[in-house]
Order: structure tokens, then C-alpha cells, then sequence
């Protein structure tokens, strides 16, 4: 789901397989206007399935009238309570996403235990920086080196 229309549902570092559908919904044997159900079914990991989601929604209002973009993001926030619920660990050499600039973007977080504010903060400029503490030097930080959040996500750094 890295790539393609479900990408909304890319989860970093695993395999998630789905479909999106956009379906315009008949009366009377006539289609209605801007009347539609949105859908995800997806799965993972996509080599060896272990949970099944499906999404429907039906008609919703003043959005974008595609599935992906409606029902990929709830499907995605399932997946990943279910990844933690069953214990899903991280298989290797799962797919990039290629990102679009209006989509959030992962980042792995680099190590600046030991480094000054200073450092710290030059390589942290993707991330939002709150400081703990009064010294100069970087004792410990969260999340830790090699976690990967968001760009523009916070880091909390603890300086003695």
C-alpha cells in the first residue's frame, strides 16, 4: 500500500495489502448524484495475512468522494491496533512509500545522546525539539535513536 489509490493506508515498515472502491449508489434504477459508499478492505502482512479489515462508508458529506482518501485512514488506524493487539512484529525489506507532498512523512530518528543543544538541534530539524533540564549536553532522548515518527514530530531531549 505503499504506492497506488490505498496508500492512505501504508503502515511504516510492514506489508498491508488492500483495495479501495467508489461506488455510486442507484435508486429506482437510476444512479443518485454525489451519493456514494467508500471503501477499504485490506490485510496483513501481505505475504502471510493475519488480519482482515473492511471499511464502508456510506454517502458521507462535503469530502472527497474516493475511497481511498475516506476509508483508508480508519482502516489504517485499525491495522495498526490490531499489529500491537496481535503482536505483529516488522518484517524485513518491506516496500518504501513514495510520498506526495501533501502526505505525512515518516523520518528515523537519529541519536544526539552525548551531542550539545547546539548539534542536537541541526540534526533534528525535521522534528519539533522540548527541552528537560538546564545543562548543555544531551543525556537521554525520546523517542530513541532509530524509532520512526513523523516529520514534525516532537523529540524530548534531557540535558544535564
Amino acid at each position: 500500500m505503499s504506492n497506488g489509490t490505498g496508500r492512505t493506508a501504508y503502515i511504516d515498515g510492514y506489508r498491508v495489502g488492500g483495495k479501495t472502491g467508489t461506488a455510486q449508489k442507484v435508486e429506482n434504477g437510476r444512479y443518485l448524484v454525489n451519493n456514494y459508499i467508500l471503501s477499504f478492505i485490506g490485510f496483513l502482512p501481505a505475504d502471510d495475512p493475519q488480519i482482515v479489515v473492511y471499511v464502508a462508508i456510506d454517502n458521507p458529506k462535503g469530502v472527497n468522494q474516493f475511497g481511498g482518501v475516506i476509508a483508508g485512514p480508519p482502516a489504517k488506524a485499525i491495522l495498526e491496533d490490531a499489529i500491537k493487539a496481535l503482536n505483529i512484529e516488522k518484517p524485513s525489506g518491506g516496500m518504501e512509500k513514495e510520498y506526495q507532498y501533501t502526505d505525512k512523512k515518516y523520518v528515523t530518528v537519529p541519536d544526539v545522546t552525548g551531542k550539545s543543544k547546539k548539534d542536537a538541534e541541526k540534526e533534528l530539524a525535521d522534528f519539533n525539539i522540548e527541552y528537560e533540564g538546564s545543562g548543555e549536553t544531551i543525556t537521554y532522548q525520546s523517542p530513541e535513536a532509530g524509532s520512526r515518527i513523523y516529520e514534525g514530530e516532537t523529540v524530548r531531549l534531557f540535558t544535564s
